[in-house]
């Protein structure tokens, strides 16, 4: 039975900062994979050229990765506070439902950026398992650098890793995705630089006496049965 996987991102790029080498083994087992980037650039923020160009960028990196489905929801970036909190949450629940995915990727709810706590927030109502949703069995929380390692600790929630992910043969399929995303690709040594990102993949990896690995904290996972296979 093929399973499917949803990776939910609250800018472009995001989904290939925290998840894109764990997003290509995924695919490459054979998992049917959709990526849902959240929000849309709105004037005067953003141009719409600049829209645009983002993207664009966003389609070809995921297709690097060979996502089955690139969703854009196309709520507003740092506007999603403004919208009723029924109709935000109820636009995941459109999501979740439509994709039935056995696993869930989402941004990590301590992250700095206002927009990665709430699509976090609006996912996880979308993701109870009930009414029809019991196909959800693992949902997970990535890594964002630039957004994930600025949270106060002692004061805010903090990343700790719980579940590492081998991506030592699809690195360079990670790093290859965020070169499409050159609008956004930062010099070293910004935490948003390829150097940046491929260092935290090493370092993550060592842990564990990896390569190169992604790591990630646990929401929730559902052992159906003694031969239920994880990520």
């Amino acid at each position: 039975m093929t399973r499917r996987a949803l990776v939910v991102a609250p800018h472009p790029d995001d989904e290939v900062l925290g998840a894109g080498g764990t997003i290509h083994r995924l695919v490459e087992s054979g998992h049917q994979v959709t990526v849902a980037i959240a929000t849309r650039g709105w004037e005067p923020l953003f141009d719409e050229a600049q829209v645009e160009t983002v993207r664009a960028e966003a389609q070809a990196a995921n297709a690097l990765l060979g996502v089955d489905r690139l969703e854009f929801l196309d709520l507003p970036v740092t506007g999603l506070h403004l919208l009723p909190e029924h109709e935000l949450n109820a636009r995941f629940d459109e999501l979740v439902l439509d994709v039935r995915p056995n696993l869930v990727l989402l941004p990590f709810p301590g992250d700095r950026h206002e927009d990665h706590r709430q699509v976090f927030d609006a996912s996880l109502v979308a993701l109870r398992p009930v009414g029809g949703r019991e196909f959800v069995e693992e949902v997970l929380c990535y890594e964002t650098v630039s957004e994930t390692h600025w949270s106060a600790p002692n004061v805010e929630s903090t990343f700790q890793p719980e579940v590492w992910v081998d991506i030592t043969e699809h690195l360079d399929a990670k790093l290859g995705a965020m070169r499409c995303y050159s609008s956004q690709m930062r010099p070293a040594p910004e935490a948003r630089s390829l150097e940046a990102i491929q260092a935290l993949s090493v370092w993550r990896g060592s842990v564990m006496h990896m390569q190169a690995a992604e790591c990630f904290t646990v929401v929730r996972r559902l052992l159906r049965t003694a031969s239920t296979t994880q990520l």
